[in-house]
């Protein structure tokens, strides 16, 4: 398909690569992680300033009403120069979760365009990754309901100061009716926050609850499709990332191959080695071309659930099958904290996870298009 980004989306494509270059260059990349949260803090700031953090929220909740092409030139920046920040749960995922959900959810999302907030998203319990796969239990409790059970994983939810948590209101496990979504300050009494952090360095937590109150997000019982819409754009959104961090781990390979000698010659003139750059040149290409066509179809509006499904799996054979050549292609001190490749292997590892592992998403698009 043929594809350009018009001005105004190069514009920010390019914002986002000056932003990668001065903050999150591959020599200062071990410096920035033994920042921590601080340094986390101060380039969240930097990102609200340049209005980064309003573009996904829609226009009439305060924010820019970007889509999913806008969103690609953001996230493929971030893939290419593996910024820890994460954009995908506080700015794509939790803004589509809670748009029309109500006033305390619009000044809520005002607070996190303004880079004052973070929301994260606890979806996820250890019976798997279906929607319906929830047995955390919502009950009434006047106004507000209380919220029993425990999230197995909380992506990026570490560091948030609001969790959107769904809950059973009816139903049974396995039920897509009677799944309902809250809001749960980070406070809350009755919640405990277990922190961990993972191989590519961002920082995820796992949440038990007994009988903490929080407020309704939009319908009661009818949350299942409102996170099957908001999944399928962050699944977007790093789809992007995966194939930015691909390419910017093909092209430190061939600069690796084209300066390494090895026999009087560089590695890169020996024909076993051209094979596997010529290899992993075209599973970035593959990539690119099935994330452009995912982000033009939600971007039109039209049904891109079963192409969203199919590019989760194969995008991140891909990543990873790039990523672990351009490893290999290093040799020995291709696994080394000081070579950035390692870096990209690790967070394609992660992106593979990332809202469904590809087991997830091939039953689901087999359920989709039978």
């Amino acid at each position: 398909m043929q594809f350009a980004f018009n001005d105004e989306q190069q514009m920010l494509r390019d914002s986002v690569e000056r932003f990668g270059e001065d903050e999150w260059s591959a020599a200062d990349r071990l410096k920035r992680l033994a920042e921590g949260p601080e340094g986390t803090a101060r380039r969240w700031a930097q990102m609200a300033e340049l209005g980064w953090l309003m573009l996904p929220i829609a226009e009439d909740e305060g924010g820019l009403g970007g889509g999913p092409v806008e969103i690609m030139a953001i996230m493929d920046g971030i893939g290419r120069h593996l910024m820890t920040e994460a954009y995908v749960s506080h700015c794509v995922l939790a803004p589509a979760l809670m748009a029309g959900g109500g006033d305390h959810c619009a000044a809520l999302l005002e607070q996190v365009g303004a880079g004052q907030v973070r929301i994260a998203a606890a979806l996820i319990e250890d019976e798997g990754f279906d929607v319906g796969a929830i047995s955390t239990s919502a009950s009434a409790d006047g106004d507000t309901f209380k919220l029993t059970g425990a999230k197995a994983h909380v992506e990026d939810g570490a560091d948030a100061d609001w969790y959107l948590v769904s809950a059973r209101t009816a139903g049974t496990l396995g039920d897509r009716a009677g799944v309902s979504l809250f809001l749960v300050p980070r406070g809350a009494e009755g919640l405990t926050v277990r922190r961990v952090r993972s191989v590519d360095s961002h920082r995820h937590c796992r949440l038990d609850l007994v009988d903490v109150a929080a407020l309704p997000v939009g319908a009661i019982g009818e949350a299942a499709d409102r996170i099957d819409a908001a999944l399928e754009r962050a699944i977007v959104a790093h789809l992007a990332e995966a194939v930015g961090s691909m390419e910017a781990a093909l092209a430190a390979t061939l600069d690796y191959v084209r300066t390494r000698q090895q026999f009087g010659a560089p590695i890169g003139s020996f024909q076993v080695v051209q094979h596997k750059v010529v290899d992993m040149s075209v599973a970035c290409e593959e990539a690119r071309a099935l994330m452009m066509v995912a982000a033009s179809q939600l971007a039109s509006g039209g049904d891109a659930s079963s192409l969203i499904a199919a590019a989760k799996v194969r995008v991140a054979q891909c990543g990873i099958a790039v990523a672990q050549q351009a490893v290999q292609l290093h040799g020995g001190v291709g696994t080394s904290e000081e070579l950035i490749v390692s870096h990209h292997l690790r967070r394609q590892m992660m992106l593979d996870l990332a809202h469904g592992d590809r087991d997830h998403h091939k039953a689901r698009f087999a359920e989709l298009t039978r």
